[in-house]
């Protein structure tokens, strides 16, 4: 019998059956993880055809559950849906060659992205535990990571030992490649970390997190690796960040669209005459992808919700100089914005 989760996705993607290839929307789908396999769901059964490398673990892992495990290749899950004429596919997670190998079989095709993405934007119980996890880990990695900081570490060192610790905490591994910036590097959002050395007077911005069970975390933080007296612009400009972060978190609310939150915080930086440094959008949807939905930008139209994860991310870049973000992961709970981050200093923090 399929869960209430799998039906109300059924239903809301009105194809006779779904064929799922994509990672992350088959673990969505059946709570296992795998680099390989098919999902088929139908009205009555969900199930999960998974290769010699998966089978034993896949049974194991669900039995008991609504998911029917089968051992079987592409073949075996194609010979599955050939009586069904109308199959939906997440079709930004397809291939060509799948896309063109279905309709080869006969199937008419469609888009059941809009129901996945439906389902994914509130988050379960269980889900928020799990992303709960991920955010203490990373918090309490951060923590031990802070007194090990030494003069003449390297960016990429420094990375490496933060998730370093993330895993000896229990992560299972990063949401995505950790963004370590000494000084001038700070101003690329999305900086390669490199093997600039750690200075003292450097500003430091880490943005990081990892994955408990799946699901993800994601924080940033910026402070200063000692004080040179050089940092006044710094600090200033840090406070101004940190306004606008924490107005967001006092101001949003259920019923306000992707765009009118974005507004709170960009609209204080715009009051300090600052917008044009702040290059990217206020936040983005958590879960098991780091960039998920709902989207927090001046043309999100998503409608947030309790239940709903998201980051928290105002900044500021001077080309060249500096970059200053700060970062929480938050849900919506009670109509009203709450963060999973409780341990660590979003202020001026020097080392």
């Amino acid at each position: 019998m399929l869960t209430e989760k799998l039906r109300k996705i059924f239903d809301a993607a009105g194809a006779d059956a779904l064929f799922v290839e994509c990672d992350f929307l088959r673990r969505y789908l059946t709570g296992f993880y795998s680099t390989d396999g098919y999902v088929v769901l139908t009205k009555e059964a969900c199930v999960y055809f998974a290769d010699l490398r998966y089978f034993e673990a896949a049974e194991r892992a669900l039995k008991g559950s609504a998911v029917t495990v089968l051992e079987g290749s592409l073949e075996k899950a194609l010979a599955y849906v050939k009586p069904y004429h109308t199959l939906g596919i997440p079709f930004p997670f397809v291939s060509v060659s799948a896309f063109k190998l279905l309709e080869r079989e006969g199937h008419a095709l469609q888009d059941c992205m809009p129901a996945l993405r439906h389902s994914m934007l509130i988050k379960t119980e269980e889900e928020l535990s799990r992303i709960r996890k991920a955010c203490e880990i990373a918090e309490d990695a951060f923590n031990l990571l802070l007194p090990a900081l030494k003069e003449g570490m390297t960016e990429s060192e420094v990375a490496a030992l933060l998730e370093y610790q993330m895993r000896r905490l229990g992560a299972s591994g990063v949401s995505f490649e950790t963004i370590c910036a000494f000084g001038e590097n700070g101003s690329v959002p999305h900086y390669e970390t490199g093997d600039r050395k750690l200075r003292f007077g450097d500003p430091v911005l880490i943005d990081f997190g990892c994955k408990y069970g799946g699901y993800c975390s994601d924080i940033t933080r910026t402070f200063l690796f000692g004080d040179d007296g050089k940092h006044e612009e710094f600090k200033r400009l840090h406070a101004e960040v940190l306004a606008a972060h924490t107005l967001f978190k006092e101001r949003a609310e259920a019923g306000m669209t992707g765009r009118e939150a974005d507004e709170i915080a960009r609209g204080h930086l715009r009051e300090r005459g600052l917008a044009q440094y702040f290059t990217h959008s206020l936040g983005h949807g958590i879960g098991l992808q780091i960039h998920e939905y709902p989207t927090l930008s001046p043309r999100g139209e998503d409608v947030l919700q309790d239940g709903m994860v998201f980051s928290d991310e105002p900044g500021i870049y001077l080309a060249g100089k500096l970059g200053i973000r700060i970062e929480d992961s938050v849900y919506m709970q009670g109509g009203r914005v709450h963060s999973f981050m409780h341990k660590t200093d979003r202020g001026v923090l020097i080392l």
